[in-house]
Formats: structure tokens, C-alpha cells, sequence
């Protein structure tokens, strides 16, 4: 009669125990997380294939788009609304109000939108972005003459919009603007 014994573990060609189950190997599952990363990466940045009509870079796409961050010239209305009802007089053809002229104090301004809009003298308006040349920040007061941003401390006329203090030395980038009636709009 021949002696048969079972064993529990078998050796491969190599000498190493083989084990029971599936065990993948280490360059295995990181090469699977790294393609699984790279899907969601790729299919994050994917657009819509829907056949809704609907532009394929999204609904806000514009030829002529408004700066880094900023909304467009009537940020903070209602959708397809402006501040201020229509022309009142000029040739603006019954452009968006930006701004009610009697809201911009003299030798001061506001912020409306993604504008900052000011009277340095009477009568004269000028319209800068909002945004810090500095380190892109919203600049947050009009106060004294100056435009000033609360990151950094940088500060910027209400003439011209340029650098007065701080770290910034670039000037705002201006909007042109001019009265129509009771309002300011965009020239």
C-alpha cells in the first residue's frame, strides 16, 4: 500500500508557498488606482454631450467674456434684470444701468456688480474693475479718494484707477462709462 500525505501548502517553481484566493500584486492595484484616478480626472473635465442645444462650453459662454472671476457688468441683479428702468435720454439705445447717478457720491464711489464705479470731480464718472491687480482679491471700500482691497492693503485711485499704496503696481483696468439720464451706463 503506498503512503499518500496531503499538504496544505505546495510550492512553485521557485520555492515560494503558494496561497489559496486571488492576491494581486503590488504594481498591480496601484496601476488600478492611477487609471481609476485618471478617469475621474478626464471625466471632470469632459462636457456635455446632451442634444439639448445648449453650447457645449456651457450656458455662460460669451466671444467677448468679462474678466478672471468676475459675473459680467450686472452681477448681483436678477437674472435678465438691471438696476434703474431703461433710457431716460442720450444715445445709449437703452443700455443696462450700471449705477443710479445719484448713488455715486462726489469725490468718492460705489461697488456694484463687478465694477467700482466713481465721481472723482462733479459730474465725472469713471468705472474700474473690482478686482486686485495684486493677488486678485475684491477690493471692498471707497473711502477718501482711494479704492482700497482688504487682502493686502493695496489701494488705487478714484481718477484713473492707478496703484497708490501697497503691494499692487498695476492699475485697475478701466470700464468706460458715461451718464444717460438718471443712470450710468457703459459707453
Amino acid at each position: 500500500m503506498t503512503d499518500v500525505q496531503a499538504r496544505t501548502d505546495t510550492a512553485n517553481p521557485q520555492g515560494e508557498p503558494t496561497r489559496s484566493g486571488v492576491v494581486a500584486p503590488r504594481r498591480a492595484v496601484l496601476a488600478g488606482a492611477g487609471a481609476l484616478g485618471a478617469t475621474c480626472l478626464l471625466a471632470a473635465c469632459g462636457t456635455s454631450s446632451s442634444s439639448s442645444g445648449t453650447n457645449p462650453s456651457g450656458s455662460d459662454f460669451q466671444n467677448n467674456p468679462a474678466p478672471a472671476g468676475s459675473k459680467g457688468a450686472d452681477a448681483g441683479f436678477p437674472a435678465g434684470q438691471s438696476k434703474g428702468g431703461g433710457s431716460k435720454g442720450g444715445d445709449s439705445g437703452g443700455a443696462t444701468a450700471l449705477a443710479a447717478v445719484a448713488d455715486v457720491p462726489k469725490g468718492g464711489g460705489i461697488i456694484q456688480g463687478d465694477l467700482v464705479i466713481t465721481q472723482p470731480s462733479e459730474g465725472t464718472f469713471k468705472a474700474f474693475s473690482k478686482v486686485c491687480t495684486h493677488a486678485g482679491c475684491d477690493v471692498n471700500k471707497v473711502d477718501g479718494g482711494l479704492i482700497k482691497c482688504p487682502c493686502h492693503g493695496s489701494t488705487f485711485s478714484i481718477e484713473d484707477g492707478s496703484p497708490q499704496g501697497g503691494p499692487a503696481t498695476k492699475g485697475l483696468p478701466e470700464t468706460k462709462v458715461k451718464v444717460d439720464g438718471d443712470n450710468i451706463v457703459q459707453a
